[in-house]
């Protein structure tokens, strides 16, 4: 009886390493379409909120309008009309209306 042996002619590698490179492919256009630009996002927003000074008019996330007239370290002091004045945190705000925005409105 001869027994035959099978000898390894090294195709069933080619294809574990084309489904590596595929995976990889995958996660290299999920890395430049969703997390690069929300990390570019997430930067020009705490760049904003560092940035904010007495006296800026700003949106807060709930569609207020105001304008800061005090701050502290995590906390702003927002008028949103006369002689009423609210104090939010500073993740609250929006965003940082330009002049020509605010006088607009």
């Amino acid at each position: 009886m001869v027994l035959l042996m099978a000898q390894p002619d090294g195709s069933g590698g080619g294809g574990m390493l084309g489904n590596i490179f595929f995976i990889l492919a995958i996660f290299a256009v999920m890395y430049f379409l969703m997390i690069r630009p929300q990390r570019k996002q997430q930067r020009e927003r705490e760049a904003m909120l560092t940035a904010l000074k007495k006296g800026d008019k700003v949106l807060v996330g709930g569609g207020i309008h105001g304008s800061i007239v005090g701050m502290e370290e995590k906390t702003l002091l927002v008028q949103i009309a006369d002689n009423v004045k609210v104090k939010i945190e500073r993740s609250a705000i929006a965003s940082v209306l330009k002049e020509a925005e605010a006088t607009t409105k």
